[in-house]
């Protein structure tokens, strides 16, 4: 592993996930999750502060990342809900079938390796009729700010963590096997070719 991805890139992207319309984010859909909690993605702990003892059993929280567990451990001791951390890949969650009533999920689509296998591994760990509640940036609507994704997206990639400018979460979801109960889209602040963001409810369908 480089420099830049063990040590620079973690800090790099910490310090973007903080930025107010991304913390709104945390607000609107963390509080939300309930029972037996999964977190894909968990990164340095962000979402940590957001989850509702009153609603949430417990929060599991899995991140290839060391480095950004490491980052995690602070948070996890200032949580209020109890956190356990994983280190794993989203593409194979080393969990049980049904093992979680909800799972979340905030701006990991776009750097996992095979988003539609991380989803339907998602949808497995599910309980039947489980809620994921995600917040994902990926492919804009209209056609000056789709070239630039095209033109900054195998750059971006390299600097970013492997971070695809043109994921298309939605597309993703529905494969997976998910139905989408509630979804927004639009422009946050920054750059148009950086900030269409996708956001809402799936649910884990029930036989």
């Amino acid at each position: 592993m480089s420099v830049w991805s063990r040590y620079v890139l973690p800090r790099l992207i910490e310090s973007a996930c903080k930025s107010p319309d991304i913390l709104e984010e945390r607000r609107r859909w963390i509080p939300r999750a309930h029972g037996r909690v999964l977190e894909i993605g968990v990164g340095s702990g962000l979402n940590l502060a957001f989850y509702d003892p009153a609603r949430v059993e417990k929060v599991v929280g899995v991140d290839p990342s060391i480095e950004l567990a490491r980052r995690a451990e602070a948070r996890v001791r200032h949580a209020k809900v109890p956190i356990e951390l994983v280190t794993a890949g989203a593409e194979r969650l080393p969990f049980e079938a049904g093992a979680f009533d909800s799972a979340v999920m905030t701006y990991t689509l776009c750097s996992v390796d095979d988003a539609r296998l991380a989803l339907a591994e998602a949808r497995r760990v599910l309980v039947p009729g489980g809620e994921l509640f995600f917040v994902e940036h990926g492919r804009a609507p209209d056609a000056d700010a789709r070239r630039w994704q095209a033109r900054l997206g195998p750059v971006w990639r390299r600097a970013g963590g492997g971070c695809r400018l043109e994921s298309a979460p939605l597309d993703d979801l529905a494969s997976a096997g998910f139905e989408l109960d509630e979804v927004a889209a639009g422009y946050s602040d920054g750059a148009r070719w950086l900030s269409y963001t996708y956001e809402g409810v799936a649910r884990s369908p029930t036989p």
